[in-house]
């Protein structure tokens, strides 16, 4: 119970960080173009990455032998957990600025004009692009997380809630998700992924953890503490 708790979380909260980015964009197109053409480009997106996540998610799960799938996955986790607590630390620590959603969205409105008439086939492709992009990382943080251990169901749920929660919330506040913490999402998530990547990396090369599954705990406290340790000692004085 508690590994498939562990999956829903982390395939939640790197979902939640992509489809915030997905929503700045069908958020820009919409209220500068109008909602019809975001939309449909918006559920031709969702359709075609569900598509992929039941197509290879499950032909990877029952081809690929457990140990050669755990030491896959584990690895792909790994690189790409470092890829978002390397950004996270370095934005912590003030070497790189932080990522504004709200800027972003301003940016995307400022690139795409007044409201258009008739198709709008540039708002359609616009939002399919945004949403389909966003979320072949979220197809890939689905299969990954749950590619091991039996955890596909509780790493769609968490996708899948994920994904609901974000679109809720713009439905009601209809702007970008300027107050969620995006940095201190990705930091976590970093740590969370990095965490379990090598555990299953380490576990497909023949690896026995002490605890099972509770080892991950272990490794969340010993890559949060270097990431805390690298940030202390790289990071720059706030300018004046």
């Amino acid at each position: 119970m508690g590994q498939q708790l562990f999956i829903f979380g982390a395939a939640f909260l790197g979902s939640a960080v992509e489809a915030t980015e997905a929503l700045t964009i069908v958020l820009a197109v919409g209220l500068t173009r109008g909602w019809r053409a975001p939309l449909f480009g918006t559920a031709a997106a969702v359709l075609a990455l569900g598509t992929l996540v039941l197509a290879f998610g499950q032909l990877i799960v029952t081809t690929v032998p457990e140990s050669a799938l755990k030491l896959v996955v584990g690895t792909l986790l790994l690189l790409f957990g470092l890829r978002w607590l390397h950004k996270a630390v370095l934005r912590s620590a003030g070497v790189v600025a932080m990522h504004d959603e709200e800027h972003a969205y301003r940016q995307a409105v400022s690139q795409l004009g007044g409201a258009a008439t008739g198709r709008d086939w540039v708002g359609f492709v616009l939002a399919l692009k945004g949403v389909f992009l966003e979320g072949l990382e979220v197809v890939f943080i689905v299969i990954a997380v749950g590619g091991t251990g039996n955890g596909f169901p509780a790493a769609i749920a968490g996708g899948v809630v994920a994904a609901a929660v974000v679109a809720g919330a713009g439905v009601i506040v209809r702007k970008p998700l300027a107050r969620v913490p995006e940095n201190t999402l990705k930091y976590g998530v970093g740590v969370i992924l990095t965490s379990l990547g090598t555990f299953w990396a380490a576990e497909g090369m023949g690896a026995h953890w002490p605890l099972d599954f509770v080892s991950i705990l272990g490794l969340v406290a010993i890559y949060f503490g270097a990431s805390v340790l690298a940030i202390a000692l790289i990071r720059r004085p706030a300018p004046a």
